[in-house]
């Protein structure tokens, strides 16, 4: 927990120079947030969402499992005391490509369809998300297909 609590304070605290670590810490933490934040966004609290969301971040960064389970849990305490995803994004915009980006936008709708399920608070997060990330509208729709198919819902 100490261990969680120090690397969240990390994250975010900005020195004037960064090392590459934690720039490489503060890119996962934020796509996990994103990511956390649409399983907090459904009511009915699934585990097929958090197995969504640790296969997606297990994927894109390569975490053993003790390193994945610890930023999944630091994404959780930071997601619950975050007030916006300005943060999150403006992170996510500076680091990564546009693929890339299309990317996060359809790991979040493959979070969303775990439980088969698409909640309206869902569909307007990842929305939200998708505007901040510079996604458009075309992408988005396209993502969430793939997502939709994946799931076997299409």
């Amino acid at each position: 927990m100490l261990k969680t609590l120090k690397d969240l304070f990390d994250a975010f605290t900005m020195p004037d120079e960064e090392s590459p670590e934690q720039r490489t810490h503060a890119l996962e933490l934020a796509t996990a947030v994103l990511l956390v934040e649409v399983m907090r966004a459904d009511p009915a609290l699934q585990a097929a969402e958090r197995q969504a969301v640790v296969k997606a971040l297990h994927e894109k960064f390569g975490l053993p499992d003790d390193a994945l389970a610890r930023l999944v849990e630091q994404a959780e305490v930071t997601a619950r005391n975050a007030s916006d995803f300005y943060q999150f994004t403006s992170r996510i915009n500076e680091r990564l490509t546009h693929p890339q980006k299309i990317q996060v936008i359809e790991n979040m709708w493959q979070v969303a369809y775990a439980d088969a399920h698409l909640d309206a608070t869902e569909n307007h997060l990842i929305s939200k998300v998708a505007d901040l990330l510079y996604v458009t509208h075309g992408e988005y729709i396209g993502a969430k297909m793939r997502a939709k198919e994946l799931a076997g819902l299409a």
